[in-house]
């Protein structure tokens, strides 16, 4: 071996051993971290988090074992109606994720026993207002049922299981409650006044002195329509009046229904009950 190339005989020859110093030092450092490092923890092999939501405990340990994932519940659990008990909730890494292999999957089930809720009030609040409610006790809107009464929309009822539920008792979060609901149009019978020829102001006087609304107000000439049926000054030169109905007077109605009526000329009011004596009499002929 050349001893004299160890030697160190100038500055120059010094430089030179440093930097072949520098060099090694650098390949052994890049071939530590870039290639030994990576081999010895399986750098490049990564795994996929599959989505776990949904699927029942008893099936997730082959589930995870063959993708070389494991797996711990935590002890807080959650509850949903969408899932059976036991299934998964959440799980953390989140679905999607890239780990290694082996990597331990955090897992929050649903619970066995649903958590009690209170029954909250939803009588005489609208149907909309119920829905609200019921969701941020944890409940669910079951069917409604609508039935004869003034107030339109209202809740009149809340049951449980085909039973009325106060306000304040327990239920399985997640219960389904169904609502009795009024129509907005109540039971009464009520018979229609006949309204032919009177002035649409004195018609809707009565219409909705007798409990009933007032529907669509159309004209049989639609070159009336410009005109005001409620101006003084015009119907002073050409009275417009109810020359039609429906239904028509006498009919019965319940209370809160509406009655449609048509606009004319006072002369077609007139004409118009000359066809209904006609059409009576031609009946009675018959």
């Amino acid at each position: 071996m050349n001893i004299n190339f160890l030697k160190i005989d100038s500055l120059k020859g010094a430089l030179i051993h440093v930097g072949i110093i520098l060099g090694i030092s650098l390949i052994l450092v890049l071939s530590f971290f870039y290639l030994y490092l990576p081999a010895a923890t399986n750098h490049n092999e990564t795994v996929t988090i599959p989505d776990l939501e949904g699927i029942h405990i008893n099936n997730i340990d082959e589930f995870l074992t063959k993708r070389n994932l494991k797996y711990e519940v935590v002890t807080d659990s959650g509850f949903t109606s969408a899932y059976e008990p036991l299934t998964i909730l959440k799980q953390y890494p989140l679905p999607g994720s890239k780990v290694k292999e082996n990597r331990k999957v955090f897992l929050t089930l649903n619970a066995v026993n649903p958590p009690q809720v209170r029954m909250p009030s939803l009588v005489d609040g609208s149907v909309k207002n119920a829905q609200l409610l019921l969701e941020s006790y944890g409940l669910e809107r079951g069917e409604i049922k609508y039935v004869p009464d003034l107030a339109q929309n209202a809740v009149l009822e809340q049951r449980y299981q085909g039973k009325k539920i106060e306000p304040g008792t327990f239920l399985p979060k997640g219960s389904k409650i169904d609502l009795v609901v009024g129509d907005g149009l109540g039971n009464t019978i009520l018979e229609v006044p006949d309204l032919s020829g009177m002035e649409l102001e004195d018609a809707e006087f009565t219409i909705v002195g007798s409990g009933l609304k007032v529907g669509s107000v159309l004209f049989v000439d639609p070159a009336l329509a410009d005109r005001d049926p409620k101006d003084e000054v015009q119907q002073a030169e050409k009275r417009l009046v109810i020359v039609k109905q429906n239904p028509s007077g006498g009919r019965n109605m319940r209370i809160g229904e509406e009655i449609d009526i048509w606009l004319g000329e006072q002369e077609e009011q007139e004409e118009s009950i000359l066809d209904s004596a006609e059409e009576a009499i031609e009946d009675n002929e018959n």
